[in-house]
């Protein structure tokens, strides 16, 4: 079991950027594929991106594809969601999920970090 925990989230101007981190407990961190998703209150859950363990495949929601790439750092157990262009809808709570896959077979979830995008 891995233990997920979100940082870097807070308020940005419109255009501005953030940088999210996810730090993950366990060793094995490595051999996980981890996604990125978001929530507002009383919107849907919203996958991200997904990034394979090796960290060579990566994926996006057209919402996103191209302003939030994804990265990760298996010596430091950490994954990054770098936020560009940011936009007011992009404020949301995002979490740091891990899985077996990017698509499914998810079975950690952080406790997610708001990110607000306000002028």
């Amino acid at each position: 079991q891995v233990q997920l925990v979100e940082s870097g989230g807070g308020l940005a101007q419109p255009g501005g950027s953030l940088r999210l981190s996810c730090l993950a407990s366990a060793f094995s961190f490595s051999i996980y594929a981890m996604i990125w998703a978001r929530q507002a209150p009383g919107k849907r859950l919203e996958w991200v991106s997904g990034i394979y363990s090796d960290g060579t495949d990566t994926y996006y929601a057209d919402s996103v594809k191209g302003r939030f790439p994804t990265s990760r750092d298996n010596a430091k157990n950490t994954l990054y969601l770098q936020m560009k262009s940011l936009k007011p809808e992009d404020t949301e709570r995002y979490y740091c999920v891990s899985g077996w896959g990017i698509w499914g077979d998810f079975h950690n979830w952080g406790q997610g970090t708001q990110v607000t995008v306000s002028s």
